[in-house]
């Protein structure tokens, strides 16, 4: 009895001391910081971006000290996975593919994928039809890539690290068309380095490739982060908060249906 007594108060201790590490008067957020207009490094390092703006929104409402860390895309989820940081704001769509590997918020925003092309181009259409035999560039380990290689089979799929190598090789001519967020895709061509091409169009989303939405993705053990995360959500939609972020970078709800 003694040693029983012993026991479950070893484990009440542990429990108690758990939940004291998991305060969270601070969270640190990993993002990319090379996905504009989601986020991005400035000239002068520092990150801005609709995801960026939406984390410190979020901070504020559950009144916790944001610390932004960046990170490769490839290595993200390892990242969080090994502590480097807590949790994930880099517009990283819901898939049950990641959700084996991490756990998710709902969502903060919805967009379709797209395509786009050199100005010239003869492509006629957006089915895997209209692109065989072309070659598509698409940002690695992302769901795009993923509709990509999975829907246009008959095109080539040429995978880059990032969004900004696959937009170089586009407008020098190196490959025919691109695939990304119709949002990444229409910010860039409306910029002098995106004047070469033009969007092709919009693709329907596949729900198991491209997922529910955009969430924040945490550790599967930080399940009150989430519940945090989630409420700040719910509150910055309501407060109007949330349209305040999103009139200052798009012209429609991102929120999505």
């Amino acid at each position: 009895m003694v040693r029983l007594a012993a026991a479950v108060a070893l484990v009440l201790a542990t429990a108690a001391g758990g939940v004291q590490a998991k305060d969270w008067s601070k969270v640190r957020i990993g993002t990319e910081g090379a996905y504009p207009p989601f986020n991005n490094l400035t000239s002068d390092g520092q990150l801005v971006g609709f995801d960026i703006d939406i984390a410190k929104a979020l901070c504020e409402e559950m009144k916790v000290e944001c610390e932004f860390i960046t990170q490769d895309w490839d290595g993200i989820i390892p990242a969080l996975q090994a502590g480097k940081f807590d949790a994930i704001i880099a517009s990283m769509s819901i898939t049950d593919e990641r959700k084996q590997m991490v756990d998710f918020t709902n969502k903060y925003y919805n967009t379709p994928p797209a395509i786009a092309v050199p100005k010239d181009s003869p492509i006629a259409g957006t089915t895997d039809a209209d692109l065989k035999g072309k070659v598509i560039g698409a940002q690695s380990a992302t769901t795009h890539s993923n509709y990509a290689e999975e829907k246009l089979t008959s095109a080539q799929i040429k995978l880059y690290p990032t969004a900004d190598e696959y937009k170089l090789d586009v407008a020098n001519g190196r490959i025919d068309a691109v695939i990304d967020d119709v949002v990444v895709l229409s910010d860039w061509l409306a910029t002098a380095d995106g004047a070469c091409c033009k969007l092709l169009g919009t693709l329907k989303p596949d729900p198991v490739i491209n997922g529910e939405g955009a969430g924040i993705a945490i550790r599967k053990e930080d399940q009150n982060l989430k519940e945090m995360f989630n409420t700040a959500i719910t509150a910055i939609r309501a407060s109007g908060k949330y349209k305040e972020i999103n009139d200052a970078y798009f012209a429609f709800d991102v929120y999505g249906d």
